[in-house]
């Protein structure tokens, strides 16, 4: 075993969106052969985020919430406090991972966590994320650099929906989206937390956790 089989979580709290994004990008563009991968696992103060190839008519009445324009994949999306937002810096290419079985992997991370709560939950192979029968869930995008992933998965806890409102969610008008808690569960943010931390770790073949 090496110091690569086993995957960093940093649970950084609530921090603004673009110095985070932009620590990922350094870490992705400093790491080595021999860097460890790390899940980040964060809350956002209010702000909309636009994909690479985002159209400016999904952003419909952003209001007071700032938007940046970043480089990940897909559409628009909100990020606000209450929502489990975890990025995940991997070296896919030493996974042995393309980007398709990347998403999958993230995608039934978060289908598993919903599973051992009682939810029925699946991905759109059409439009990446995870939905169960009241909408969408949760969200997903990546951007890959030098065979480094960074961004990753926002998952809806327990927050103010009303954001989504004022945007097409990932491209798609009228789309529903929803929470944990709106489906009768009340895990906090930080068991929900434990509980992607550990599928993100089975499905990834990663042998272990630790925080850091």
């Amino acid at each position: 075993m090496t110091s690569v089989d086993k995957l960093i979580v940093r649970d950084l709290g609530l921090r603004d969106y673009e110095p985070v994004w932009r620590a990922m990008q350094d870490f992705t563009a400093n790491r080595g052969p021999d860097t460890p991968d790390e899940l980040w696992l964060v809350q956002h103060p209010p702000v909309f985020t636009l994909g690479q190839a985002a159209k400016p008519e999904h952003l419909l009445a952003p209001g007071d919430i700032p938007v940046v324009q970043i480089d990940r994949g897909g559409q628009v999306t909100y990020h606000g406090p209450g929502q489990l937002v975890a990025y995940l810096l991997a070296d896919i290419r030493r996974r042995g991972l393309g980007v398709q079985a990347l998403v999958r992997k993230l995608e039934q991370a978060i289908i598993e966590v919903l599973a051992g709560y009682g939810i029925e939950a699946w991905a759109d192979r059409e439009a990446p994320g995870v939905y169960v029968e009241a909408g969408k869930i949760a969200a997903l995008g990546l951007r890959i650099k030098r065979g480094g992933s960074y961004h990753g998965l926002a998952f809806n806890i327990d927050m103010d929906l009303e954001p989504f409102s004022r945007i097409n969610p990932c491209g798609h008008p009228g789309m529903a989206v929803t929470q944990l808690k709106n489906l009768g569960i009340s895990h906090d943010i930080h068991r929900v937390a434990a509980d992607l931390v550990s599928q993100i770790t089975r499905e990834m073949g990663y042998t272990g956790a630790s925080s850091d």
